[in-house]
């Protein structure tokens, strides 16, 4: 057997692999304690590039728009002021979005707390008479439940005792809290700057790295890397868009049925269940049980045939608006969206299950083109 050069790098190459993957099972703790430092310490910057990439979806027709408003007019001004306006505009939107969902439902927790704090005696009154008429019917054939026995003082006193134990635990909590928001909010503000530094020199950007890809890859790397690149690209434009266009005739479709049926806090629910179907799978779940609580405060019985009207909009939108609004985006079978979702909420919590459906779909992508050259026919 001839030993030659290309050989004994894909040998050096699999023992370093291989050597690698043995570390990391062994000292997995140590690993994980690394990437998450760097995760920590890149973190703006990663939240920056996610920035830029929702806005750039937002961004790109707005040029084209720009182009074709302005496509007679060849002064210099419209070139130069093209890219500042189209971007200020997507993160007006993009903030304006935001802000609607946050101030809307932010009065309703607060209106919902103090409305809960009033009615509570008076609820855990009823539930004690339906207990015990419960009890007393049971009683009769035998069966016995547990005295319902509830003493608003006593659990006001034991509240207070366990205030003044745990006050200095619930200090340091409400400290640490702090200290996450602002470093949170610090985060978002350095993202965002970051994002617009890379919208505003994106293309050439995009040249630089092709160049640095080129100057250490092989040609047939170098293609297969960039075509990889545009695969992802293309799938999770799609899906930001179609997620998009999903939550607003979703959110549209609800505000309708809950105007028809005079259900209460129809916009703002109406807001709040566009906003959570970003969420694939789950993010109706949340919006249904949200948009419920707040009725149930207000109208219980109207509570119930919203979770009603919600089963059956969410079949009309999970069979004919999804599969032809986002489903063929992304080209992920349903089971597959699902895995996705559960192993990405698992592994990296609520960005996981907003990335995991893209990612699954570049992954199957690739796959489905990998199986299909290997199943082709050679000549």
């Amino acid at each position: 057997m001839n030993i030659n050069k290309d050989m004994v790098k894909k040998a050096l190459l699999i023992i370093s692999v291989s050597l690698l993957l043995y570390f990391g099972l062994n000292h997995f703790d140590k690993v994980s304690d690394v990437i998450a430092g760097l995760l920590k310490v890149f973190s703006p910057f990663l939240l920056g590039l996610c920035f830029a990439f929702v806005i750039n979806v937002l961004m790109r027709p707005l040029e084209k728009c720009w182009d074709k408003l302005f496509a007679k007019c060849k002064k210099s001004w419209v070139t130069k002021v093209k890219r500042p306006i189209c971007m200020l505009l997507s993160i007006v939107v993009m903030l304006g979005v935001v802000f609607i969902v946050v101030f809307m439902l932010i009065p309703q927790i607060e209106q919902t707390v103090a409305r809960i704090v009033d009615v509570f005696p008076s609820y855990m009154a009823k539930i004690e008479v339906w207990w015990n008429g419960i009890r007393a019917t049971l009683e009769s054939y035998s069966i016995t439940l547990p005295q319902f026995d509830l003493n608003l003082d006593e659990l006001a006193q034991w509240l207070s005792g366990l205030l003044s134990e745990k006050g200095d635990a619930f200090v340091n909590t409400t400290v640490n809290i702090t200290t996450s928001i602002i470093t949170v909010v610090f985060n978002v503000v350095l993202g965002l700057v970051f994002s617009i530094y890379v919208l505003a020199q994106k293309e050439k950007l995009g040249v630089q790295c092709r160049r640095v890809i080129s100057a250490y890859l092989p040609r047939r790397r170098v293609d297969r890397l960039l075509e990889i690149l545009a695969l992802t690209s293309s799938t999770f434009t799609k899906f930001v868009t179609g997620q998009l266009t999903e939550a607003v005739i979703i959110g549209c479709l609800c505000f309708i049925g809950m105007s028809i049926f005079r259900m209460p806090y129809a916009p703002m629910i109406s807001v709040l269940i566009g906003f959570t179907a970003l969420i694939p799978v789950y993010g109706s779940f949340i919006g249904t049980g949200l948009g419920a609580f707040f009725i149930l405060m207000v109208e219980p019985m109207k509570a119930l045939w919203f979770i009603v009207f919600i089963i059956v909009l969410q079949q009309v939108e999970g069979n004919l608006i999804y599969p032809k609004v986002v489903g063929k985006s992304v080209g992920l079978p349903g089971i597959w969206v699902l895995m996705a979702v559960t192993i990405g909420g698992s592994l990296f919590g609520f960005l996981g299950m907003l990335i995991s459906v893209p990612v699954s779909s570049v992954l199957y992508s690739l796959l489905r083109q990998s199986v299909n050259s290997r199943l082709t026919p050679r000549p």
